[in-house]
């Protein structure tokens, strides 16, 4: 899992099945003093999360098993809305 902030929506029309009414956010990892590092990822979205939003998202098999109805050629899923987080001054 990573922290990541959303930066915007990628819309499709034409999806594989298994996708159809999946949103789609665009999302930049970043660190524990929110500076942004690595590549953006798309991650599929059934929680809500908005533009500016940092949120976890879950990657690989595991985001896959999410979807246990059906088959979803996913890679990354957005598992949660981060409302606050506390890192230790040692840190």
């Amino acid at each position: 899992m990573f922290l990541g902030k959303v930066i915007g929506s990628v819309w499709s029309t034409q999806k594989e099945a298994g996708m159809e009414n999946l949103k789609l956010l665009i999302v930049q990892p970043i660190d524990w003093k929110e500076t942004e590092g690595g590549q953006t990822v798309i991650a599929a979205d059934r929680i809500g999360a908005g533009v500016g939003e940092r949120v976890i998202v879950s990657r690989g098999s595991v985001a896959r098993s999410l979807f246990q109805e059906k088959n979803v050629p996913v890679d990354a899923v957005i598992v949660g809305i981060v409302d606050s987080f506390e890192i230790s001054q040692d840190e």
